[in-house]
């Protein structure tokens, strides 16, 4: 009997109950803070890791997964799908195809999907695909319906705290202090191609929460009787409050909540929400 398995990178938050539920092998990213390597694996302890990147002074990054540790994961499996943090963002979708090429080599099947998203959208895509796989539709088929899930994502997320964002160069240091001295919260998202863009902002939670459930109203995407995803660091109430608003106003049929994995922790630090859709 053909065996089927789906291969993500630990920017999906799965955690190890999670993974054994859906199906989802994660293979794991780095976090890199100065010298020190943090595997996002399921050994890693979050909490003791954030305390230490809070008090890191040096550059904060990260390494995505080799394309063998992709290979040796796709081995297991007679036909595989891997789902990948955007292109834009990281390398782990080009290691995840070279992985791929050395396992068809030895007669696997892999496909591998470019989320364009990170974290929650991530989830939601190997949910998906998982869905897609447990129909038993065709592979071509399947590849059709998740790209097109997958080019119909939106994916939003709001920054309590922004130091992560210039220590690995993805906010400038001018306007990190400006928007840590005005008390300024970006609510920040996918621009459709998997690019970081800036789409509102706010002052306290009640405003954040307010602004980021409106921009579910203003995305032009039908959104009623779907499923949405929302992964928060430390911020469980913010995330529950905000899965009461889209069910109740906006009639989604779902919302996931789940807690970020290392990965997503670094990016969105503490307090830290995104909400895939």
């Amino acid at each position: 009997m053909k065996t089927y398995g789906i291969v993500a990178d630990s920017s999906a938050d799965f955690n190890q109950q999670q993974q054994k539920e859906y199906g989802v092998d994660i293979v794991p990213l780095s976090m890199l803070l100065g010298d020190k390597v943090f595997v996002d694996n399921n050994n890693l302890d979050v909490d003791a890791y954030m305390d230490e990147m809070k008090n890191c002074k040096e550059k904060i990054g990260s390494a995505c997964p080799s394309p063998n540790d992709y290979c040796q994961a796709f081995e297991k499996y007679d036909s595989s799908y891997a789902v990948t943090l955007s292109s834009s963002l990281s390398g782990s979708y080009s290691s995840a195809v070279t992985g791929a090429k050395l396992a068809e080599e030895s007669g696997k099947e892999v496909y591998v999907f470019d989320s364009k998203s990170a974290s929650a959208g991530e989830v939601l895509v190997s949910l998906k695909t998982r869905e897609l796989i447990d129909k038993a539709i065709s592979r071509a088929h399947l590849i059709e319906t998740v790209e097109k899930y997958i080019n119909e994502l939106k994916t939003y997320f709001v920054l309590d705290n922004v130091d992560n964002f210039v220590k690995n160069g993805r906010l400038s240091k001018v306007k990190g202090k400006i928007i840590s001295t005005l008390g300024i919260k970006p609510i920040l998202g996918s621009d459709g191609n998997g690019n970081i863009t800036l789409f509102s902002h706010g002052r306290g939670q009640k405003q954040i929460l307010e602004k980021m459930a409106g921009l579910v109203g203003k995305c032009g995407k039908n959104v009623k009787g779907l499923t949405a995803c929302i992964t928060h660091c430390s911020n469980e109430n913010f995330a529950n409050a905000l899965a009461d608003i889209l069910v109740k106003t906006y009639g989604f049929a779902d919302v996931i909540v789940m807690k970020t994995r290392g990965l997503s922790s670094m990016y969105a630090n503490k307090l830290g929400v995104i909400l895939s859709f």
